[in-house]
């Protein structure tokens, strides 16, 4: 009997334009794939809330498609280096597949397994499956990882035909012969009492075949999106993220989905790309730099006088800042799991800057609500706003809540949507109600303070609040 191949998943949750089932394939051996649920007490990054709930229904649907094809997703749960060890000697594996990784734990993993393989004699593979380039290639002229996206993702694109291409269709042998697992609903991974994620439900559905079908769905319409994807109202982005954190598809699936084969992007479609390329960016820093999540990429930022109030935190988690834009997206993000991405940045500079909270305890409130909290995304973008990562937006540019809501939800859409309390509140005064006379307040039956807040700042003084912040980091390194 042949040795099967085990194709450990984690996030490649797919079956095409997956390397490792695509080489399990031409060797012609049986495959067993498996995911193990990390239950070490001791790991650094469990999957937040959200993602929970994602990686239940994406395991799901990811199970049933092997099973169309007369094989069994095996679900095991522990120290994935202990468990896959023991699986391979139980099944005589002849090889442990898997897709590389960028997260610092999830690396240090594979260099234990393949240690404890080849102890045992069994050989331990991985393939780039994640990412548009490996995170070792990409480099500047002095061999060094890239600091700043212009250059990177230029280096990228002239690097294309190294690129990962999307691979054709493949048809693995799933093994018939597979061991006892858990059952997926023995993880708990969905909430029970309250059901919370009733929203999320109905605005997602993961998994593979809903991926590809929203990535076909956008590349019809790829067109407009360079013109409209700074509009919160607007149907004008994929919302390919969470697809893509686990793996549904693949960068390369999403890079090369929006244009036609052989002629060139539209603009909309290669500022999309280039979206794609500020993901591969995060997922480089990560590697190059695992202390990213802990620390600040730039060091002078760890003695920021950041400020500890809890209230505050609380108040911009559930949208009661009092700020119209921020408090939308914020109400977007607890009901379906997302947020728009220019709210996301605006939401976040309000936090990081106006109420000078650390940027870890925003990050922390998006690992945990969003489905497509990923830590290199979500680790870089963070301390791009605040000032203090790779390539930031300096700290002085500060958003202003008010003048980014009337230039970007100018007719109120996206505010009135998810505050349905300012909603008959004429424009003009949306997206700063606290200016608003008393009569129009009255006449829309707003009390301040009451049914909506007061601002937990003023914008200018929050804004001069912060510069004095940076004022004293800047003194302090001289």
């Amino acid at each position: 009997m042949t040795s099967p191949i085990i194709v450990w998943l984690r996030q490649d949750q797919r079956l095409s334009d997956h390397p490792a089932f695509a080489a399990a394939e031409a060797g012609g051996r049986s495959v067993i794939p498996c995911y193990v649920l990390d239950t070490r007490e001791a790991h650094p990054r469990r999957p937040g809330a959200a993602s929970r709930w994602w990686l239940h229904h994406s395991l799901a649907e990811l199970d049933q498609r092997i099973r169309q094809r007369d094989g069994r997703l095996l679900l095991k749960h522990g120290d994935p280096v202990s468990v896959l060890t023991e699986l391979a000697l139980e099944v005589q594996a002849g090889a442990v597949f898997f897709s590389r990784a960028v997260e610092p734990q999830s690396r240090r993993d594979e260099t234990a397994l393949t240690s404890s393989l080849e102890a045992h004699g069994i050989g331990a593979q991985g393939f780039e499956g994640s990412l548009l380039f490996p995170p070792e290639e990409i480099q500047n002229r002095s061999g060094a990882p890239f600091r700043v996206f212009t250059p990177f993702w230029k280096r990228c694109l002239a690097s294309r035909a190294r690129m990962r291409t999307p691979l054709g269709p493949v048809s693995p042998r799933f093994s018939l012969d597979i061991p006892s697992g858990d059952r997926l609903e023995d993880w708990d991974l969905l909430p029970s009492q309250p059901n919370w994620a009733t929203g999320i439900a109905q605005t997602w559905q993961p998994g593979e075949i809903a991926g590809c079908a929203l990535l076909e769905q956008f590349a019809a319409k790829a067109s407009v999106y360079n013109g409209q994807r700074n509009f919160p109202a607007e149907d004008a982005t994929s919302r390919l993220s969470p697809y893509l954190h686990f793996g549904n598809i693949s960068a390369a699936q999403a890079y090369a989905g929006v244009t036609t084969s052989g002629q060139k992007p539209s603009p909309g479609a290669a500022s999309f790309q280039r979206e794609v390329g500020w993901r591969e960016f995060s997922a480089h820093l990560l590697f190059h730099f695992p202390h990213l999540p802990e620390k600040p990429f730039r060091p002078e930022f760890a003695d920021f006088p950041w400020q500890d109030d809890p209230g505050l935190i609380r108040a911009w988690q559930s949208g009661q800042t009092g700020f119209p834009i921020v408090d939308a997206g914020m109400r977007q993000l607890w009901q379906t799991g997302w947020m728009h991405n220019r709210v996301r940045m605006v939401a976040a500079s309000v936090l990081v800057k106006h109420l000078l909270i650390h940027w870890r305890h925003g990050e922390a409130w998006f690992w945990d609500t969003l489905v497509d909290a990923d830590l290199a995304n979500n680790v870089a973008g963070w301390q791009w706003v605040a000032g203090c990562g790779a390539d930031a937006a300096p700290y002085f540019r500060i958003f202003n809540p008010i003048l980014q809501g009337q230039k970007f939800d100018a007719n109120g859409r996206y505010v009135r949507r998810w505050i349905p309390e300012l909603a008959p509140l004429p424009d003009r005064y949306l997206h700063a109600p606290w200016l608003a006379p008393a009569e129009d307040l009255s006449d829309a039956g707003i009390r301040l303070g009451e049914t909506y807040p007061i601002p937990l700042v003023e914008p200018d003084v929050g804004r001069k609040r912060a510069l004095a912040a940076l004022k004293t980091l800047k003194s302090s390194s001289a």
